[in-house]
């Protein structure tokens, strides 16, 4: 069974950064490298996001333009782990950040993300950006 596990997280102040890792464990026939990845979030009393995904071969990314020019995502096939740099911290991307993997489908469709696209979630990592 595919385990995703969600790092990183954390409180800072507006405009530092923190780095989320998401490792993944579990591959058996499928490995990680044939999944795409992707970064969803989601704060109290609001729907969840999609913040960023990446293809499987990591050489094609998208971002939400809420977080384009700031965040970062990557992905390293070597070591089944995908990060998010967060820079420029905003209290609005205060959120529980979940990362998420699926295959065969297409994860962005119509320039949003689909969570409906992605087979394997992890528990999610807190994130607080103070004022």
């Amino acid at each position: 069974q595919v385990q995703l596990v969600e790092s990183g997280g954390g409180s800072v102040q507006a405009g530092g950064s923190l780095r989320l890792s998401c490792a993944a464990s579990g591959y058996s026939y499928s490995s990680y490298s044939s999944h795409y990845m992707g970064w969803f979030r989601q704060a109290p009393g609001k729907e969840r996001e999609g913040v960023a995904s990446i293809s499987a071969g990591g050489d094609y990314t998208h971002y939400a333009g809420s977080v384009k020019g700031r965040f970062t995502i990557s992905k390293d096939n070597a070591k089944n782990t995908l990060y998010l740099q967060l820079n420029r911290l905003k209290p609005e991307d205060t959120a529980m950040y979940y990362c998420a993997a699926g295959r065969g489908r297409y994860p962005v469709v119509g320039g949003r993300l689909l969570p409906e696209n992605f087979d394997y979630w992890g528990q999610g990592t807190q994130v607080t950006v103070a004022s």
